[in-house]
């Protein structure tokens, strides 16, 4: 019974996240509709839309902490960890973008996430940057900044590119940018 519950629950946050990310004003029965289930279903697991996006933004968190966490950024190579980590959280801010957009700051499962994955990052950086991916005079917190926004961009500008086509691109312009090779003027 567990598990059948379980599953009911997935299928209403999935088909909430498709409805809603289609259309923000969408009502409890469309998103009942999509889910397969009845409305009483839906209000019964989540009591009001809110609780809904809540619960959705809930499973969007730990959604994005296990892309960051399956990365094994601390024991893989730090340019096989760049990648993967990458690719692993534009799948999850690609197929959870209404959640990932709804999340509060001030939820502590939220916070508590963002912090770990925050460090995560900067000793991911760290490795990169001993290893000669990243310059050794390379501001690590400006370098990390310039990385949420190229994945965010790369997420909200969905062309129904894979993911590991639009991690590559990531990687790619956050280690080598958009000058000449080897800093050569254009003639």
């Amino acid at each position: 019974m567990r598990a059948d519950a379980e599953r009911t629950a997935r299928a209403i946050l999935e088909a909430a996240e498709r409805v809603l990310s289609a259309d923000p004003s969408a009502t409890m029965e469309e998103i009942a509709t999509a889910a397969g289930v009845a409305r009483t279903t839906v209000h019964r697991r989540f009591a009001t839309r809110d609780a809904l996006i809540v619960a959705m933004t809930g499973w969007a968190t730990r959604q994005f902490h296990e892309a960051v966490v399956s990365g094994r950024s601390d024991t893989t190579p730090p340019a096989v960890a760049l990648y993967q980590v990458t690719a692993n959280v534009l799948r999850v801010k690609i197929e959870w973008g209404f959640a990932m957009n709804a999340l509060r700051t001030d939820d502590p499962e939220v916070a508590h996430v963002h912090t770990d994955v925050l460090d995560r990052c900067d000793r991911l950086f760290q490795r990169a940057r001993d290893a000669g991916l990243l310059r050794p005079d390379v501001d690590l917190d400006w370098t990390r900044r310039v990385y949420y926004a190229l994945i965010h961009e790369a997420a909200r500008e969905d062309r129904g590119e894979d993911a590991d086509v639009l991690a590559t691109r990531v990687v790619d312009t956050l280690l080598r940018g958009f000058g000449a090779p080897d800093g050569a003027a254009a003639r």
